[in-house]
């Protein structure tokens, strides 16, 4: 399987721009994912997609990495549309919807910039085995989500708050525990008998 890392990363990440140009050209696709997102499971599935990123991250595997991202991009329709949605969670993914919708500049090109870079470094810490950098990271990628979505859209933002911290914990506790585990065992391998 490694000798095709870098061929099964290429084709997710083929598919994941796939999947962005099809959400930025077709309203009637990006409405009816967004649709979809209304469903709060989604809202709290994709934090844990961190945990698979940063573990292949850690074994070096590219292919996983973009498979994990590209689940992650796309777990937003993974729900059926609820049959009901409270009123703070329409508002809010109305405003999101609405800011994605509106005219970019420079200053919105930069702050979704920061999405991948958050992943780039993510990804870069746990490459490395740095876990105290790639919690770090994790925490900020958290924290700005929340910090974004109450500053921008008000009451209504608060929404993502429980799903955003009940996934950051889980991410912490998971991947600190997988972290230990990993390194707990490369030690007794290399250790001599």
């Amino acid at each position: 399987m490694r000798s095709y890392d870098k061929y099964i990363a290429a084709l997710f990440a083929f598919l994941m721009i796939g999947f962005l140009i099809l959400a930025a050209i077709s309203e009637p696709f990006f409405n009816w994912a967004y649709e979809r997102h209304q469903n709060q499971l989604s809202w709290y599935i994709r934090p844990l997609f961190l945990i698979p990123f940063c573990y292949f991250a850690y074994k070096h595997s590219l292919a996983g990495i973009s498979i994990t991202v590209f689940c992650l991009f796309t777990s937003m329709f993974w729900f059926s549309a609820p049959a009901t949605v409270s009123e703070d969670v329409k508002m809010f993914l109305q405003f999101e919807k609405d800011w994605l919708m509106k005219d970019w500049d420079i200053s919105k090109v930069l702050l979704v910039l920061t999405i991948p870079l958050s992943f780039i470094l993510l990804s870069t810490a746990f490459w490395k085995r740095s876990l105290w950098l790639g919690l770090a990271v994790i925490i900020l990628m958290a924290t700005g989500k929340v910090l974004w979505s109450i500053s921008n859209a008000g009451e209504a933002g608060m929404s993502i708050i429980v799903p955003a911290v009940t996934g950051l914990l889980i991410c912490l506790v998971f991947i600190y525990c997988g972290h230990m585990r990993l390194h707990r065992r490369k030690n007794e391998t290399s250790s001599p008998e």
